[in-house]
Protein backbone atom coordinates (compact mmCIF):
# COMPACT_ATOMS: atom_id res chain seq x y z
CA UNK A 1 0.00 0.00 0.00
CA UNK A 2 2.78 2.46 1.04
CA UNK A 3 4.78 1.70 -2.97
CA UNK A 4 1.30 2.67 -4.49
CA UNK A 5 1.17 5.30 -2.32
CA UNK A 6 4.29 6.66 -3.10
CA UNK A 7 4.14 6.16 -6.91
CA UNK A 8 0.61 8.00 -7.36
CA UNK A 9 1.88 10.92 -5.48
CA UNK A 10 4.67 10.81 -8.17
CA UNK A 11 2.80 10.03 -11.01
CA UNK A 12 0.44 13.37 -9.73
CA UNK A 13 3.29 15.57 -8.85
CA UNK A 14 4.69 15.37 -12.96
CA UNK A 15 1.40 15.70 -14.33
CA UNK A 16 0.92 19.21 -12.54
CA UNK A 17 4.23 20.00 -13.56
CA UNK A 18 3.48 19.21 -17.01
CA UNK A 19 -0.17 20.82 -17.15
CA UNK A 20 1.74 23.98 -15.14
CA UNK A 21 4.45 24.71 -18.50
CA UNK A 22 1.35 24.37 -20.39
CA UNK A 23 -0.93 27.10 -18.54
CA UNK A 24 -0.64 30.54 -19.73
CA UNK A 25 1.73 32.57 -17.96
CA UNK A 26 0.89 34.74 -14.91
CA UNK A 27 1.55 38.41 -15.44
CA UNK A 28 4.39 39.70 -13.37
CA UNK A 29 3.66 41.64 -10.22
CA UNK A 30 3.69 45.03 -10.41
CA UNK A 31 3.94 47.23 -7.07
CA UNK A 32 1.71 49.58 -6.70
CA UNK A 33 4.09 52.36 -6.62
CA UNK A 34 5.72 51.28 -9.61
CA UNK A 35 1.82 51.30 -11.01
CA UNK A 36 1.36 55.07 -10.05
CA UNK A 37 4.60 56.02 -11.38
CA UNK A 38 3.65 54.44 -14.63
CA UNK A 39 0.19 56.52 -14.68
CA UNK A 40 2.33 59.64 -13.94
CA UNK A 41 4.41 58.55 -16.77
CA UNK A 42 1.75 58.03 -19.25
CA UNK A 43 -0.40 60.93 -18.17
CA UNK A 44 2.33 63.38 -18.55
CA UNK A 45 3.24 62.20 -22.50
CA UNK A 46 0.07 63.01 -23.99
CA UNK A 47 0.85 66.42 -22.62
CA UNK A 48 4.34 67.04 -23.93
CA UNK A 49 3.43 65.82 -27.79
CA UNK A 50 0.43 68.62 -27.40
CA UNK A 51 2.62 71.24 -26.35
CA UNK A 52 4.97 70.66 -29.24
Amino acid sequence: MNRQKKIKQLLKAHAKKASAKLAPAKAKYISKADRLKIEAEAGQEPNTAAES
